[in-house]
């Protein structure tokens, strides 16, 4: 089993990766194979309503000049997809949005493609507007049929400066919590899949 995540952050090594890592820490405790995407930092373009996803149903973006269409294939792959993202003026930031937007066009207009994968939100704030990512972050999941992973409290982690989230001990644990979680929703739903 493998779970990809996509770090909406251009901070690369920064707060939103370092909940990531946590968070594959525990997958791979249960020999589940993890990979991190790096989306932030890209220049991307939101989707474009041109139709050629539909059109031509061939799983790929009509936009060709950037890795969205790499990335559609990985999540296709996936067992388990995370989309995480840092709060930007109380929402994601704007690869994260041009990703959901273009995938999620593609792998509903080929058939649902995700559905009954397995997914989970995670956010990360200074302080507040979390709440608002980790939901904008979950409608893609909702809309694509997947099982969405919880924890024993929101998937959010809090810190501003690089590295303040490991003063953040609730948000550690909850990525862990994460983590085992998955691995035993992936393992309930594999035989499904």
């Amino acid at each position: 089993m493998k779970v990809v995540a996509f770090n909406g952050s251009p901070r690369k090594g920064g707060n939103t990766q370092q909940m990531l890592e946590v968070f594959f820490a525990e997958l791979q405790k249960h020999d589940i194979e993890t990979e991190l995407v790096q989306v932030g930092g890209h220049l991307l373009h939101g989707c474009i309503d041109c139709g050629k996803c539909k059109k031509e149903k061939n799983q790929r973006c009509g936009l060709e000049d950037d890795p969205v269409n790499e990335w559609i294939a990985k999540m296709i792959e996936a067992d388990g997809i995370v989309l995480a993202s840092p709060t930007y003026f109380a929402d994601l930031t704007p690869e994260i949005k041009a990703l959901i937007d273009r995938g999620g066009r593609v792998l509903r207009t080929n058939g649902n493609l995700l559905r009954h994968k397995v997914g989970a939100a995670v956010a990360v704030a200074r302080r507040g507007g979390a709440v608002n990512v980790f939901d904008s972050l979950n409608h893609f999941f909702l809309l694509a049929e997947m099982a969405v992973c919880g924890s024993t409290y929101w998937n959010i982690g809090l810190g501003a400066a690089k590295g303040d989230v490991q003063n953040d001990k609730e948000g550690l644990q909850t990525m862990t919590d994460l983590g085992r979680n998955m691995a035993w929703l992936l393992k309930c739903t594999a035989h499904q899949r």
